[in-house]
């Protein structure tokens, strides 16, 4: 007997209820306005200047180089000359995979302090309208406080809205990485947050790093607060499609493939920052062993064969957490495809007790923070399944790494 589930005229109804929500969205956000042309950002200026720049008379790498490459070229430098490319060249070295990460660091501090007397100045600047100054204000106050010397900023893009990367822990020491991509909504402003802190990227990736220290302090971890891609602005029609998930992937797949030593990799993948892991699985490195999504609207795929990636892949979602809500279907490139807490999609399921809705996961004392810990440091056995049987943890042993 035909399944409700599988009927087509709840198929039908799913199709009417996706185009439906397209309707809204187009109603309310419209269609993306071509921009008039902009002088170069700061990025970009730093990267040209690097592409014309030299060194004592030796011509630099390119820029886009692979990692391998660009790190082969800085361990051929002196201290000095590596200090000095990142006074002259501070943008794109603090962005630039394959740089050695603490010549990252000091480099991005330097763009932060240079990009934060800007924003000073545009506080009094009386071209600018009451709420451009307040904004400028609060960018350069933003600025400040990444640039502090024990804050480890691994990438650092003022364009738009922002981009940011920070680490916790060591990642030349690291044997099991943890990076965390949040979902839409995130910016430069709201990378970190007073109130609501673990639903903003550094308060997950710091509650994940001190959880993982406490379940297995001889590990030698380390954790990213990754918000280096351009994520969307709302629930609009940049939330629905694939198009800042692809662009996402690339970027995420680049630092995947630049981290330092041998250390293995997993995603902490939450809300819209689950459709760019689903989007970058099949073409991620090995080194990338666990793929875990949180309050997800969908991976791009109806299984998780579909992903084509031999990283385990786990999925929880809080019981109150409204993305449930969402259609799990793709019609036309809109949408995210199966709900990866499915029984058809195929992921290990894990709890997510206490999770507090969509932005809690990370959350102290949650099932769901204290999973992720566990897939960190590769502790399998300690993982909660949501269900009552261990079906999550079919065919798995621990692999905690010293």
């Amino acid at each position: 007997m035909t399944s409700f589930d599988s009927s087509p005229q709840l198929n039908v109804w799913r199709a009417l209820l996706a185009l439906a929500v397209v309707f809204v969205m187009l109603a309310t956000t419209g269609w993306t306005a071509i921009r008039s042309h902009r002088e170069e950002s700061p990025l970009q200026a730093s990267l040209s200047a690097w592409q014309r720049g030299d060194l004592d008379g030796r011509d630099l790498p390119d820029a886009e180089s692979s990692p391998h490459r660009l790190a082969a070229f800085f361990a051929s430098l002196t201290a000095g000359q590596r200090t000095r490319l990142a006074h002259r060249y501070p943008f794109a070295v603090g962005n630039m995979n394959g740089a050695p990460v603490k010549l990252r660091y000091r480099a991005n501090r330097i763009a932060l302090k240079q990009q934060s007397k800007r924003e000073r100045k545009r506080m009094h600047d009386e071209r600018l309208s009451e709420t451009g100054r307040h904004e400028a204000g609060r960018r350069m106050h933003r600025f400040d406080m990444l640039a502090v010397k024990t804050r480890k900023i691994l990438a650092f893009d003022p364009e738009g809205t922002g981009r940011v990367a920070e680490v916790f822990g060591s990642l030349d020491k690291a044997a099991r990485v943890s990076v965390v991509v949040p979902g839409v909504d995130t910016n430069l402003l709201n990378f970190q947050r007073t109130n609501r802190r673990y639903s903003a990227p550094v308060g997950m990736a710091k509650s994940l790093y001190k959880a993982e220290r406490a379940a297995s302090p001889g590990t030698r971890t380390a954790v990213i607060a990754w918000a280096d891609y351009t994520a969307p602005d709302g629930l609009g029609l940049d939330s629905a499609t694939a198009l800042r998930a692809e662009q996402g992937a690339v970027r995420l797949n680049s630092l995947v493939r630049s981290l330092p030593g041998s250390s293995t990799v997993a995603l902490a993948c939450h809300s819209y920052g689950s459709v760019v892991c689903g989007v970058a699985a099949r073409s991620l490195p090995a080194r990338v062993t666990d793929i875990a999504v949180a309050g997800s609207p969908g991976m791009r795929a109806e299984t998780v064969g579909q992903l084509r990636t031999p990283a385990r892949v786990w999925a929880m979602r809080d019981a109150d957490d409204w993305v449930q809500d969402v259609p799990y279907l793709e019609v036309g490139g809109l949408g995210h495809g199966a709900d990866p807490v499915s029984t058809e999609f195929g992921a290990r399921i894990l709890s997510a007790a206490d999770a507090r809705g969509h932005s809690g996961y990370f959350e102290p004392g949650t099932d769901s923070l204290r999973n992720l810990a566990e897939i960190g440091i590769g502790a399998y056995e300690s993982v909660l399944c949501a269900r009552e049987n261990e079906a999550c943890l079919t065919g798995l042993s621990d692999s905690v790494e010293a």
